[in-house]
């Protein structure tokens, strides 16, 4: 089958050749007809692709081929979308092995350019509102939601929106994404420039939850703007994070991985599969929309590098999707 690799850190992509795959007990071998790009995409191309060429891609959308001897919960022509793990193929590539339990059914109303949009920031939300904030349906208090017109911001505050009570307070700087996370759901957007005055003076005694995914040099502002035992959910790497700031208040830090449950492979791994069949229902019911914002059509090697370029920048509305 054809793949899309690069061969050295930051190195260009290339075609390449591979077996095609052969599904393990519970997997899926998933026709790939859409890709996105996310951050974690251009983090792994930056590193050395040990033992080979290196073939990335962390969401897809496309139809069940094969399925291994112990699947369950689908079958050959379902229409699924999925994201896949960090210790194992990624999905640039025309068919894709993927664990069952971490699948999801492709959502009816949308293509598959559109479901490819959704995957691993709906994980990622998901996780961070009701695993490590730990959120209740009938929850009001306040959440901060930084970045709030990217990936996984756009999708906390469409999830929040629908399935919570609270109170959504977006950043975002300029009128295209300003509009955006609005038109999304959230409740205010400010500006990050005087973060402490506007989230106080719509949260005078400070919010509850902050979720972070540019999180160096921010504790002590977080600190500021947060409530006496507020918490943090945090998505990205900061070297040295000193979090002391948050003790004279208990206030906490969570880490979120949304591949913790495809590496370690808990007993409770199907749940990713069922959070992305309830999505589904959401996106089917109207509740939730796709975050697809530009598609590139052809799995080339050219269009993969466009779309690495355009997330990397840091300034995405949104998603990029690459048919395939």
């Amino acid at each position: 089958m054809r793949a899309l690799a690069h061969h050295a850190p930051s190195g260009p992509f290339t075609e390449i050749e591979l077996p095609e795959p052969t599904p393990g007990p519970r997997d899926l071998i998933v026709d790939v007809r859409a890709v996105s790009v996310n951050p974690v995409d251009t983090k792994v191309h930056a590193g050395d692709p040990e033992g080979g060429p290196k073939v990335l891609g962390y969401d897809a959308a496309g139809v069940v081929t094969a399925v291994g001897e112990a699947v369950s919960l689908f079958s050959v022509g379902d229409e699924v979308y999925h994201s896949g793990s960090i210790a194992r193929q990624g999905t640039n590539a025309q068919l894709h092995a993927v664990d069952e339990r971490i699948v999801g059914p492709k959502p009816r109303t949308l293509s598959f350019a559109e479901a490819a949009a959704l995957p691993l920031t709906t994980i990622t939300a998901w996780e961070s509102l009701f695993d490590r904030f730990r959120v209740a349906p009938d929850d009001t208090g306040t959440l901060l939601v930084m970045g709030a017109a990217g990936g996984v911001g756009s999708m906390i505050i469409q999830l929040a929106r629908a399935l919570t009570g609270l109170t959504l307070i977006g950043t975002a700087s300029r009128e295209e994404s300003r509009a955006w996370a609005t038109d999304l759901g959230a409740h205010h957007v400010i500006g990050h420039h005087d973060l402490v005055a506007d989230t106080r003076a719509i949260a005078p005694n400070g919010v509850d939850r902050i979720f972070s995914p540019f999180t160096a040099g921010m504790i002590e502002t977080y600190a500021e703007v947060m409530s006496t035992g507020g918490g943090i959910v945090a998505i990205d790497e900061p070297e040295g994070l000193d979090t002391l700031p948050l003790k004279d208040r208990s206030q906490s830090l969570h880490w979120e991985l949304m591949f913790t449950r495809p590496l370690f492979e808990p007993p409770d791994m199907v749940v990713q599969h069922d959070l992305l069949a309830r999505t589904a229902e959401l996106v089917d019911a109207g509740a939730v929309r796709t975050t697809l914002t530009e598609r590139l059509d052809g799995l080339t090697p050219e269009n993969l590098a466009r779309a690495h370029e355009q997330v990397a920048d840091g300034h995405m509305v949104g998603k990029v999707v690459i048919t395939a």
